[in-house]
C-alpha cells in the first residue's frame, strides 16, 4: 500500500518513478555514494528541481506548486522508495517550516529561492548552541555546535534552533558562509546523502533574520516528512523480500511455501500497512491544527521510524546470507531508516508527549468532510433522529423499531430491509446518529446471516426473518465451528439426513457465541459423505427452541459464560429453512463469512480507558512510564483508525479497495491485546486481587483470547494475508 489514494497522487508517484529510473537508479546511486555522503549535489538535482518537487508543498505565490502535504508525503515515500540521493527532504523541510512560520518578509525572501532549487537543512533541536541578546538590535550572538544536522554539509541555507539560557528558544536562518560558521561532516550512516555538524563562533543574528519557531514545532513536521520517507522505505523492504521468497527454492520448492516464510512475510506486510497508514494520516493533519498534528505527528514518529528499521533488519534475515551483502541494497534502505529514526530520536520522547496529550484529553479526528453530501438528505435522515432521540433512552426496543422501519439498522441494505444507502450516504447516516446521540442498534451475528438470507434464501425466509431480526426481534448464533473443526471448517462432521419434509440434525457445535440466548440458527450440516468435503455441506436455519437441541454454557477463563457447546440429537429442520440448494451450502458460508459492510472510517474503540486508568491515583507503575504506555498504544491504534479511514475513502470516492481491512483485523487484535497486558501491569501487587480497578485490569487482560481467536486465529489470518493478498503459495 502507498501513501497515496486518488488517481492525482499515482499520477505523481508514476511520474517520480519514471524520473527515479532516468536519472537515479540504483547503479548510479552507488557510485556516487562517496561523494553523496559527504555534501556532492547530485547530477540529476536540476532535473529534479524542474520535476517541482522542491517547490510542490510551497505557496503559489512564492513560486511553489501550492499542493498540500499528502501530495509531498506521497512524493517522498517515492523517492524513498528509489533511494534517491541528495538533500531534498532537508529542503522540503526547511521550505514548508519557513512557509508556515517565518514572517512575511523573511518567506518573500527565501521561499522563492527554496522553490527554485536551493539547497537547505535544518536541525531538529536547539541542543549545543547557546544565544545570547545582542545589544540594541534585537537580533542573538550564538555560539556552539550542533548535533547532526541532515544535509548541513552542502547547504546553501540553514535553519538552526538555540537555547537562550533561561528556558526558551531562538530559531533563526543563516548563510553557512557567513563569517563564524562552519559546517563540517560527520560521517554518515546513510550513505546516499551527509550528515554534518554546524560550528558557530560568536555570529550575529540579525532581527529580520529570526523565526517564531520552537522544537516542537519544528519535530511535529519533521516527523511527518520523515514518516513518509519511512512509508517508502518500507514499502520497498517488504516488496523486495516478498518477491525473493516467491523464487528462492530449497528442498524442491520455494521457500514462500513454508508457512514460517508465509507468516513471517505477511508479518512485514501489516508493518508496512501499518506504517503507510500512519505517515498518511500525519500528513492530512498538517492542515488539522496544531493540536492535531501533534497528535498524529508523534504517532507517526512512534510507528515509521523504527518500523522501518526493524523492517531492515527483518529482510536482511528473510534475505539471508546475500541480503548482509555489501553488494545487495537492502543495507542501503535499513541505514536510511536508522538515520531517520536516531536523527529525530529518541521515539521515547515522542511516545511520552502522545501519552501526555491523551491523558490531558486530546484525540485524534478520524471524522470524514463530505462536502458533496446531499443536504436533503442529511435534513431527512436528521429529522428522523430527532424524533428517536425523542424516545427514552432506556426504550431501546422502541427506538430500533422506529429505526428499522425507516430502514436505518443497517441502511446499505436493499428495500425494504434497508434505503440501500451508497457509501456516502452511509456515512452521512452515522454522522447523524453520532450528532444526535443515538446508538445505532446492532444485529451481531445479524449481521452475518441476514446478507446470506438476503443473497439465497426464499421469499418466505426473508420475510419471516429479515424484519424481524431488524427490529430486534429475533437475534441470531452461528452453528459452523465443531471441536474437529474449526479452522478447517470443510471437515465437519454434524449429520443432516433427509426425512419426509425435512432433515434431522445430528452433531455437536462449539465456540457458539450467545446461543443459550439466539432465537435462530445459521447451522451447516453434512448432507452428502460421499462427495469431496467442499461439496456436500447444506446450509440450515433452525430455530433454536426446537426439540433435540441442547445447550451447554462454557465457562470462560475469565469466569464469564459467552460460548456455548450445541447438541444436536434427532432434530428436524423443515425443507423450508434450507438456504438455497442441497449440498450448495460452503458457497453460502464463504458469503456470511467474508460478509462486511462499508467500513466506516471512525476512532478504534479500545477495549480499557487508558487515560481514565492512568488518572486515578491507585498505579504502582511510575507515572512518566505509565504516559509512555499509553502514547505507544495509542499511536499504534491511530494507524488502525487510518486505515479504516482509508477504506472507507476508497469506498466512497469509487475507488479500487486496498489491503486495509485484511490487515485491520490482526492489527486491532494486537492493539487491544497490547491495551489490555499495559494496563493490567500498571497496579503491580494489587492486580493480585480481583477487586476493585485492578481486578478490572486483570478481567480485561484475561477477556483477550476471544478477539484473537474469533472469526479465524491470529495463524489463520497470516495464511489468509500471505496467499490472498501477497500470493504466496500453498504448503
Amino acid at each position: 500500500m502507498s501513501i497515496g489514494l486518488t488517481e492525482d497522487h499515482a499520477a505523481l508517484a508514476s511520474s517520480i518513478r519514471g524520473f527515479v529510473a532516468r536519472h537515479a537508479p540504483s547503479s548510479a546511486t552507488r557510485a556516487g555514494m562517496d561523494r553523496y555522503s559527504t555534501g556532492e549535489v547530485p547530477a540529476y538535482w536540476d532535473g529534479l528541481v524542474e520535476l517541482g518537487l522542491t517547490s510542490l508543498h510551497l505557496p503559489e505565490e512564492y513560486g511553489g506548486g501550492g499542493a498540500g502535504y499528502l501530495e509531498l508525503a506521497v512524493a517522498l515515500e517515492e523517492t524513498a522508495f528509489g533511494l534517491v540521493p541528495g538533500p531534498l527532504l532537508p529542503s522540503v523541510l526547511t521550505g514548508g517550516l519557513l512557509a508556515r512560520h517565518g514572517s512575511d518578509e523573511l518567506r518573500k525572501r527565501t521561499l522563492p529561492w527554496l522553490a527554485a532549487g536551493t539547497r537547505a537543512a535544518t536541525a531538529l533541536s536547539v541542543t549545543g548552541l547557546a544565544a545570547t541578546p545582542a545589544a540594541g538590535s534585537g537580533g542573538y550572538v550564538v555560539s556552539g555546535t550542533t548535533v547532526p544536522v541532515l544535509g548541513a554539509v552542502g547547504a546553501e541555507l540553514l535553519l538552526l534552533g538555540a537555547s537562550d539560557g533561561s528556558g526558551g528558544e531562538v530559531w533563526f536562518v543563516l548563510d553557512p558562509a557567513a563569517t563564524g560558521v562552519e559546517v563540517t561532516p560527520a560521517g554518515a550512516v546513510d550513505l546516499t546523502r551527509g550528515v554534518g555538524l554546524v560550528h558557530l563562533d560568536s555570529v550575529t543574528v540579525d532581527a529580520d533574520a529570526l523565526v517564531a519557531l520552537s522544537s516542537v514545532a519544528v519535530r511535529d513536521l519533521a516527523a511527518v516528512l520523515f514518516g513518509a520517507e519511512a512509508a517508502g522505505i518500507a514499502r520497498w523492504l517488504q516488496t523486495t523480500g516478498l518477491e525473493y521468497v516467491k523464487i528462492r527454492e530449497q528442498f524442491g520448492r520455494p521457500v514462500g511455501s513454508f508457512q514460517a516464510i508465509k507468516h513471517r512475510c505477511a508479518q512485514i506486510f501489516i508493518r508496512s500497512e501499518t506504517i503507510a497508514a500512519s505517515a498518511w494520516d500525519a500528513a492530512r493533519a498538517v492542515e488539522q491544527g496544531d493540536e492535531q498534528l501533534s497528535l498524529a505527528a508523534a504517532a507517526a514518529a512512534i510507528i515509521c521510524l523504527p518500523g522501518a528499521t526493524a523492517l531492515g533488519l527483518d529482510t536482511v534475515t528473510l534475505l539471508g546470507g546475500i541480503g548482509y551483502t555489501w553488494e545487495h541494497d537492502t543495507h542501503l534502505y535499513w541505514r536510511r531508516a536508522m538515520t531517520l529514526e536516531n536523527l529525530l530520536g529518541p521515539i521515547s520522547a515522542f511516545e511520552h508527549r502522545l501519552g501526555e496529550l491523551v491523558v490531558a484529553g486530546s484525540t485524534r479526528d478520524f471524522s470524514v468532510d463530505l462536502p458533496d453530501a446531499d443536504p436533503e438528505f442529511r435534513a431527512r435522515i436528521a429529522a428522523i433522529m430527532a424524533e428517536v432521540a425523542a424516545i427514552p433512552a432506556e426504550d431501546t426496543k422502541a427506538r430500533q423499531r422506529r429505526l428499522a422501519d425507516e430502514g436505518l439498522v443497517l441502511p446499505h441494505y436493499p428495500r425494504p430491509y434497508g434505503i440501500d444507502a451508497n457509501p456516502v450516504e452511509q456515512l452521512v447516516i452515522q454522522q447523524e446518529y453520532e450528532r444526535a446521540g443515538v446508538e445505532q442498534p446492532k444485529t451481531v451475528i445479524g449481521e452475518w446471516a441476514l446478507p446470506t438470507i438476503l443473497a439465497h434464501g426464499s421469499d418466505e425466509q426473508k420475510e419471516k426473518l429479515v424484519p424481524a431480526t431488524l427490529r430486534g426481534e429475533i437475534s441470531w448464533c452461528q452453528l459452523f465451528s465443531e471441536p474437529g473443526a474449526g479452522s478447517d471448517l470443510a471437515s465437519l462432521s454434524t449429520r443432516a439426513e433427509k426425512v419426509e419434509g425435512g432433515w434431522l440434525l445430528n452433531g455437536q457445535k462449539v465456540w457458539n457465541s450467545m446461543a443459550h440466548r439466539a432465537d435462530y440458527g445459521i447451522c451447516l450440516a453434512r448432507t452428502n459423505p460421499d462427495v469431496p468435503k467442499h461439496k456436500g455441506i447444506s446450509y440450515f436455519l433452525i430455530d433454536m427452541r426446537t426439540p433435540g437441541i441442547e445447550v451447554r454454557p462454557l465457562r470462560e477463563a475469565n469466569g464469564h459464560y459467552m460460548f456455548n457447546e450445541v447438541f444436536f440429537n434427532d432434530v428436524f429442520v423443515p425443507d423450508n429453512m434450507l438456504v438455497g440448494e442441497v449440498d450448495q451450502g460452503w458457497t453460502l458460508a464463504r458469503t456470511t463469512l467474508g460478509n462486511e459492510r462499508v467500513s466506516m472510517g471512525g476512532m478504534l474503540h479500545l477495549r480499557v480507558d487508558m487515560a481514565a486508568l492512568a488518572t486515578s491515583g491507585q498505579l504502582a507503575a511510575d507515572p512518566d512510564d505509565v504516559r509512555r504506555d499509553i502514547g505507544a498504544v495509542s499511536a499504534h491504534a491511530y494507524a488502525v483508525s487510518a486505515m479504516g479511514l482509508r477504506s472507507t475513502l476508497r469506498s466512497v470516492f469509487g475507488l479500487r479497495p486496498g489491503a486495509e481491512a485484511s490487515v485491520r483485523k490482526v492489527a486491532t487484535g494486537f492493539v487491544n491485546t497490547d491495551v489490555a497486558e499495559r494496563a493490567m501491569r500498571w497496579f503491580g501487587p494489587a492486580a493480585a486481587s480481583a477487586d476493585g480497578p485492578a481486578g478490572d485490569a486483570v478481567q480485561g487482560y484475561l477477556s483477550t483470547p476471544p478477539h484473537l481467536i474469533g472469526g479465524g486465529t491470529l495463524e489463520i489470518q497470516l495464511n489468509v494475508i500471505s496467499e490472498r493478498v501477497l500470493g504466496l503459495p500453498r504448503g
